[in-house]
């Protein structure tokens, strides 16, 4: 029995779970509940911030890419080109592709736009009126950037999905 093999496999699959379905469920249902929430839905942002989501989600996508590589690695015996070039190596490499593209995507812009977010909000409560609307509207942009950006990882990670689910059979 080869654990490091088991727990990769299990990490992977757990972690892949985890962050697709949270990418895909912020996109098809709380991305537009808090949009229409309006003003409330902060209230709701806070408290993913307060349950450290922007710190926790980057962390599971890590993982997760990461004992995709080494699973990866150890299907193709050393990233050889002749099963990187198999239908299924492909596909896998596809699926890994998007994933890590993804991952780039939760860092680079949906975890930074958070964070402003939650930084600008509590300067509204001092700002003097010619500025509220400022920073609203900075916020408001950051939201906008912030959600593209989820739409676009939780259709990354659907192709992630579907490579990983099919690739084995082609």
């Amino acid at each position: 029995m080869n654990e490091s093999l088991i727990i990769a496999r299990v990490l992977h699959i757990l972690f892949g779970v985890f962050w697709a379905g949270t990418m895909m469920f912020n996109a098809l249902y709380l991305g537009p509940s808090l949009r229409e929430a309006g003003p409330d839905g902060a209230k709701v942002m806070g408290g993913l911030m307060k349950r450290r989501f922007v710190d926790v989600m980057p962390s599971v996508a890590l993982v997760n890419v990461l004992s995709g590589l080494y699973l990866y690695w150890r299907a193709s015996v050393g990233f050889q080109p002749s099963y990187m070039g198999s239908p299924v190596g492909m596909a896998y490499g596809l699926g890994m592709v998007a994933a890590i593209v993804g991952l780039l995507i939760g860092v680079g812009v949906i975890r930074p736009a958070l964070l402003r977010i939650a930084a600008l909000g509590p300067t509204l409560a001092t700002a003097a009126p010619a500025d509220t609307n400022a920073i609203l509207g900075q916020m408001q942009g950051l939201r906008v950037r912030a959600g593209k950006a989820g739409d676009a990882v939780a259709w990354l990670l659907g192709l992630t999905v579907v490579t990983m689910a099919v690739a084995r059979y082609l």
